[in-house]
């Protein structure tokens, strides 16, 4: 009996492909990470290694003078002669991805909820306003600075804008995990056992939907984070925004510099996105 070939080496080919992706899209990640600890990197691949200069000039660590200004550090507190500090521009950032990615969780889950399970008259209306956003960063950026001119260069104005910009993915993301449920069932058993409607909702209802609403928090938090477009046309002075810092460093630093400050980046990126999964994991625990 003859063996057809797609069957005989379709699945050795699949994982082929699938290795050769991963690594394709794997490798410039390791190599910036790599060269972040290198001193000179002139050819297609650093060299000089091992050196912590990079990281310590990007953290603020090492002086650093004009254009090439590392990130700042504030006193957080002091206790018994010590002082603790914090590198303002990294928590500044990390302050307005997450205060967008609430904003998301609160308006965007209802909504997705709500296009989910009902059907309503001006059902499509609402699908189409909640996806509004997904426009470029520039072009909300200068609807931004015409519609509202008072939070235009004001920390609360980026989170706003952020929670705009990312809004859509938070909708898309759990609007398909509730779909995938049976919405009206789980209702109609928590209201025959006595649970009222909001005990229902956030008891029942939004512990299903937590991989729905853990992903779509982490892809808001995620592109948040690396928002440029928004954040230049909106950003007055102060602190910077982590990816106008990573503008300065990649546009005016050597590039074991920028390989260090892309590295933090991704680094505060993994950080974040395994804390938002355990936070979310525990947090819609309805066992506690």
């Amino acid at each position: 009996m003859t063996v057809a070939p797609s069957r005989r080496f379709g699945r050795e080919l699949v994982t082929v492909i699938l290795f050769l992706t991963v690594a394709f899209l794997i490798a410039p990640v390791l190599l910036t990470f790599v060269g972040s600890f290198a001193g000179e990197w002139s050819g297609v691949f650093p060299s000089e290694f091992v050196t912590l200069r990079n990281w310590r000039e990007v953290l603020g660590l090492a002086e650093t003078i004009g254009s090439q200004r590392s990130m700042g550090w504030d006193s957080l507190l002091s206790v018994g002669g010590y002082t603790l500090a914090v590198p303002s521009e990294l928590l500044f950032s990390i302050g307005l991805a997450l205060g967008g990615v609430f904003i998301n969780l609160v308006v965007g889950v209802p909504i997705a909820y709500a296009v989910a399970r009902y059907d309503f008259r001006w059902d499509e209306w609402v699908s189409a306003i909640s996806v509004l956003p997904l426009v470029p960063g520039v072009i909300l950026g200068v609807a931004f600075l015409r519609a509202y001119p008072d939070l235009s260069g004001t920390s609360f104005g980026l989170i706003v804008g952020y929670s705009l910009l990312k809004a859509p993915f938070m909708v898309m993301a759990v609007r398909s995990e509730f779909e995938s449920m049976p919405l009206q069932r789980l209702e109609e058993s928590a209201r025959s056992l006595g649970a009222s409607w909001p005990r229902t909702f956030f008891t029942v209802i939004v512990p299903n939907a937590r991989s729905g609403i853990v992903s779509g928090a982490i892809i808001c938090w995620t592109l948040a984070a690396a928002e440029f477009n928004f954040s230049y046309i909106v950003w007055a002075k102060g602190t910077q925004p982590l990816a106008l810092f990573l503008q300065r460093h990649i546009s005016n630093s050597s590039f074991t510099r920028a390989a260090a400050a892309v590295s933090m980046f991704f680094c505060i990126i993994v950080a974040v996105t395994v804390l938002l999964q355990q936070v979310g994991s525990r947090g819609f625990d309805p066992r506690g």
